[in-house]
C-alpha cells in the first residue's frame, strides 16, 4: 500500500520541556482533553470571531464614522493578544522554527502582521479576515481529528492526479488562446474585442458557460465560434471530475486491507478493522501456537 502524502494542515508538535511552566502552558495551549485546554480553545475561538466581526463592521461606512476609534482600539487589543499567544506557542514547543513554518504557524503569524503593516501601508488591516482560517483549530477541539485520515485521502488524490490535472489545464489554456485569437481576428476592436487578452477573457467566460454578456459577437462567424466554444465547454466540464473520481476510487482501494478473512475469504477490509464485516471472524486469524503458549503463561 502506497503511503499518502502528508496533509498540509496536520502538524505534530512536542513540548520544549516536561516540567515547569513551559510544560504546563504547552498542555493548556495544545491539549484539548481537560478543562484548562478546552477553556483556552474556547476563549481563542471567541476572540478570533470577535476580531473578524470588528474588521467587517469597520468597513461599513456609517459604523466606521461613528465607532472608528473604538474599532481601532479593539483591533489593537486583539492584535496584541494574538501576538502574545503566538510568542507563547513558539516558546513552549521543542522546535519553534518547525512550528513557525507549519501551516498553523504561518496562519498565526499572518493573523497579526496586517495590523503592524497598516502602520506603513494604509488599508492593509482589512486583510485580518485571514484570521478566519485559524478557526480550523476547532476540528481538534471538537475531537474531529479522526477525520484527518479522510482529508489525507483527498489530499493524496489531488497529489496523485496532479499531472493529469496539469495536462487538462494546459489544454484549456491552449483552447482559450486559440479561440481568443480567432475571435479577435473575426470580430475586431469595433465589436469590443480590442485585444487578444480581452478576447481570451471572453473565451474563458464563454467556455465556463458563465456568460457575463459584457462582450458579445456581432458577426455570423463570431456567433458560430461562440456556439462551438460553448459546446466544447460543456464537453470538457466533466473531465476533471472524472480524473479526481478515478484517483479517489484507486486511493480508497489502496487504503483497504488486502488480507483475506480466514473464515470466509472476504477481502478489502478497512485498515483499522479487527473483525470481518461479513462473518464477524477476527481478521488476526487463529492464535499461533507460540502466541497461545505465551498467553497461557501470562494467565
Amino acid at each position: 500500500m502506497s503511503k499518502q502524502p502528508p496533509f498540509p494542515f496536520d502538524s505534530v508538535v512536542a513540548p520544549a520541556t516536561t516540567t515547569g511552566w513551559r510544560a504546563r502552558w504547552f498542555h493548556i495551549i495544545f491539549s484539548h482533553d481537560d478543562a484548562p485546554g478546552r477553556l483556552f480553545d474556547l476563549i481563542l475561538i471567541v476572540a478570533i470571531l470577535s476580531s473578524i466581526i470588528v474588521t467587517m463592521l469597520d468597513t461599513v461606512m456609517d459604523l466606521h464614522a461613528r465607532f472608528a476609534h473604538l474599532f481601532y482600539v479593539l483591533e489593537w487589543v486583539f492584535t496584541v493578544a494574538f501576538t502574545l499567544e503566538y510568542a507563547m506557542r513558539l516558546s513552549v514547543v521543542a522546535q519553534p522554527r518547525r512550528y513557525a513554518f507549519s501551516f498553523f504557524g504561518v496562519v498565526d503569524l499572518l493573523a497579526v502582521l496586517p495590523t503592524y503593516v497598516s502602520l506603513v501601508v494604509t488599508g492593509s488591516q482589512y486583510l485580518l479576515v485571514i484570521r478566519a482560517v485559524r478557526i480550523l483549530r476547532i476540528f481538534r477541539v471538537l475531537k474531529m481529528t479522526r477525520y484527518v485520515g479522510e482529508a489525507d485521502l483527498l489530499w493524496g488524490t489531488l497529489v496523485k492526479a496532479r499531472r493529469k490535472i496539469f495536462i487538462f489545464i494546459s489544454t484549456i489554456l491552449t483552447l482559450v488562446l486559440i479561440f481568443g485569437a480567432l475571435m479577435y481576428l473575426v470580430e475586431g476592436p469595433e465589436n469590443g474585442f480590442t485585444s487578444t487578452p480581452r478576447a481570451m477573457y471572453w473565451a474563458v467566460v464563454t467556455m465556463t458557460t458563465v456568460g457575463f454578456g459584457d462582450i458579445t459577437p456581432h458577426t455570423t462567424l463570431g456567433q458560430i465560434l461562440t456556439s462551438l466554444i460553448m459546446l466544447v465547454g460543456y464537453s470538457i466540464i466533466a473531465v476533471p471530475t472524472g480524473i479526481f473520481a478515478a484517483e479517489l476510487a484507486a486511493g480508497i482501494r489502496d487504503a483497504r486491507q488486502h488480507s483475506a478473512c480466514p473464515a470466509c475469504n472476504l477481502q478489502a477490509h478497512e485498515v483499522d478493522a479487527k473483525f470481518c464485516r461479513r462473518c464477524g471472524e477476527s481478521l488476526a486469524g487463529p492464535m499461533q501456537p507460540s502466541t497461545a503458549d505465551e498467553h497461557a503463561d501470562q494467565q
